[in-house]
């Protein structure tokens, strides 16, 4: 654990593969900026690789001030142990007060590691990150401008705010697209700071063999229009709606737990907090009843239609259109109308 810095940077970790950062780096890049203009501090990105020096203006052009980076071979692909010596030993020599990670798959293995050698405190899968106080119930000690991180708690049933005042960095990874994406400026300016870290043999020993990747299949994040089915669709073979208005409307499929649960489509087009948070143009539910653990993740929505027959059902709580009806009945009318409008 370092000392508290009160004038210490917020700080994100510039995630990046293949020369190409990961979209929720440049997402968490305006939440971090955010942050320090409450503390009145800078925003640090610490980016490791090989040739990505690059990407450098790019963070800056989202807000970061200084970018720390440190150009190396044996970075050139992730392996844990040598990237989290990278960041921890970024972290000792500029003490920041703040360290944030996208809850991707490399950050949900990178975070917990460096949070476990700087003995701090890690909060994972948040959904909202703001700067607040905190008083000791039993000390009656007053903390200032201490980082509240919020995520759901107990299933989704409840909103936790969890604070670390006495563990420094305050450390959180976020979950992938629920901070908004703006639009970076490239007239900004900023540092480039290049650092050299020394590995040992036990930070290298895992060797890199072979390297396959498996394309991705399905880009939920990137869909303007989604079509959702959930547990209410009944069957795989009734799921065939959800595909054939998504194919005429040119949108992507996505389902909530129920249906992945039950095995109508595959894992990959979960929506929600265990899945992928979305934010497209247009979004029609189907059959889905809106539990909070659902709604977490498509409710930013630009338009939302609810298709159910319950309606009581929550989705329609969040829903800007809502059709109580049977799908089986609904969708078939939908995709007519679709058709006839050419």
């Amino acid at each position: 654990m370092i000392e508290p810095n009160p004038k210490g940077e917020v700080w994100i970790f510039a995630e990046q593969e293949d020369e190409r950062l990961s979209e929720t780096v440049l997402e968490l890049c305006g939440k971090a900026r955010e942050l320090a203009d409450k503390l009145g501090v800078k925003v640090g990105a610490v980016l490791a690789g090989w040739n990505v020096r690059e990407l450098s203006y790019l963070l800056i052009a989202h807000g970061v001030d200084n970018v720390y980076y440190v150009h190396d071979t044996r970075l050139e692909y992730y392996r844990t142990q040598p990237y989290a010596r990278t960041v921890c030993e970024l972290i000792e020599r500029h003490h920041p007060q703040i360290v944030l990670f996208g809850a991707t798959a490399l950050g949900r293995d990178l975070a917990p590691r460096i949070a476990s050698e700087m003995r701090a405190g890690l909060t994972a899968d948040c959904t909202d990150l703001q700067i607040g106080s905190y008083t000791d119930a039993k000390t009656k000690t007053d903390y200032h401008n201490l980082l509240h991180q919020i995520r759901p708690a107990f299933g989704g049933n409840i909103i936790a705010t969890i604070i670390n005042y006495d563990r420094w960095p305050q450390m959180a990874t976020v979950r992938e697209g629920v901070m908004r994406l703006e639009e970076g400026n490239p007239q900004r300016s900023g540092k480039i700071i290049e650092e050299k870290i020394e590995f040992s043999d036990f930070d290298m020993a895992i060797k890199l063999i072979e390297r396959h990747r498996e394309k991705k299949k399905v880009n939920l994040k990137a869909a303007r229009m989604i079509v959702a089915g959930g547990g209410g669709v009944g069957s795989k073979a009734n799921f065939k709606l959800i595909h054939e208005l998504a194919g005429v409307l040119g949108a992507a499929v996505g389902a909530s737990r129920a249906a992945i649960d039950s095995g109508f489509i595959g894992k990959e087009h979960q929506i929600g907090q265990t899945g992928t948070t979305v934010r497209p143009a247009l979004y029609i539910a189907c059959g889905i009843s809106g539990a909070v653990q659902h709604r977490a993740g498509m409710e930013e929505s630009a338009k939302i239609i609810a298709i159910n027959w319950d309606k009581e059902a929550p989705i329609f709580g969040v829903a800007h259109y809502g059709i109580v009806g049977d799908l089986a009945k609904v969708i078939p009318m939908m995709i007519k109308a679709i058709r006839a409008r050419g």
